[in-house]
């Protein structure tokens, strides 16, 4: 089993949902995952996100506002076309319609995920296919999906209840197929703690392979000591831990993410996130390098950056 911090694009694609969880957990904390906005318009003008995100280092691909019903991922050609023989030097938008997230893997050679959110209150009509229900994550699965992350956005009312009881539902609904992350980054508008011991059991109990927790530094109150006291209760249950950044810092100073980088290390952590609120819809690009180069260095990271889709 190569370590996912070793792995190419070959590699990623034949691995099943139980060998990524190890080949993370080889990684030793030195994992990156980027979260982009699936809706939100390139900040490039002709380069998607999703690829932005992985050219700059990170391992992981995480999709937010991702609806399995309507699947579209912007900067992406739309399915039922082929790109341009000559695109506009400025101003050509693809809105990727169609796209799925298996095509996004195909195209970036990383494995790709997912949020899926248990809404509780009245904006849930309107989003149906970011629900985190049974049938969504079948569909997630369906489109390519190696991971899915239960969460909540900011002000969606999403509680650890909530989460817990979606995780077991999913969890019986696709077995072992996918690899389940349950947590939350944040407050997500709830006036409750973003995240407790008890809350590890039970998700552990409802069936994840990892823990989401808000990386030291992000949430008020989360110290080092604290994330590092959660980490480990995490992983005395056989789960993977992934720190996150997901208030907005992923726009911050170079210098404030290598501090958060470092203190998110210090608590052992197997994955380290940056959110996708930087700029509009991804972090600051060199603030996803930045978040590399503080947790590996530039070894694995200009591996990261460069190895080719064909290796």
């Amino acid at each position: 089993m190569k370590r996912l911090l070793d792995a190419n694009a070959s590699d990623f694609a034949a691995l099943t949902a139980s060998e990524l969880v190890e080949s993370i957990r080889l990684s030793e904390g030195r994992v990156v995952a980027a979260e982009i906005i699936a809706l939100a318009p390139p900040l490039l003008d002709k380069v998607s996100n999703a690829e932005l995100a992985a050219g700059m280092g990170a391992d992981l691909i995480l999709l937010n506002f991702y609806d399995v019903t309507a699947p579209q991922v912007m900067g992406f050609p739309d399915r039922d076309q082929q790109p341009p023989s000559e695109s506009p030097v400025f101003g050509h938008l693809s809105w990727g319609r169609g796209v799925t997230l298996a095509q996004v893997k195909d195209w970036i050679g990383r494995p790709v995920g997912l949020n899926l959110e248990p809404l509780e209150i009245g904006v849930a009509a309107d989003v149906s296919g970011r629900m985190a229900t049974a049938q969504n994550a079948r569909a997630a699965v369906a489109q390519g999906a190696d991971f899915i992350v239960i969460t909540g956005n900011p002000h969606t009312g999403v509680t650890r209840e909530g989460i817990a009881r979606s995780l077991a539902e999913i969890r019986e609904a696709v077995g072992e197929s996918v690899v389940l992350f349950a947590g939350k980054m944040h407050a997500a508008g709830v006036a409750e703690p973003v995240v407790t011991a008890a809350d590890v059991e039970a998700f552990a109990d409802a069936g994840a392979a990892g823990m989401v927790l808000p990386a030291p530094g992000t949430v008020p109150g989360m110290t080092m000591e604290e994330g590092h006291t959660l980490v480990e209760a995490a992983h005395a249950r056989g789960l993977l831990a992934m720190n996150t950044i997901g208030t907005s810092q992923e726009g911050a100073s170079v210098t404030t993410i290598e501090q958060l980088a470092l203190l998110s290390k210090m608590t052992g952590a197997d994955i380290h996130h940056i959110g996708d609120a930087g700029t509009r819809g991804i972090a600051v690009p060199e603030n996803i390098t930045a978040w590399s180069l503080a947790l590996r260095g530039r070894r694995h990271t200009w591996h990261r950056m460069t190895a080719s889709l064909r290796r």
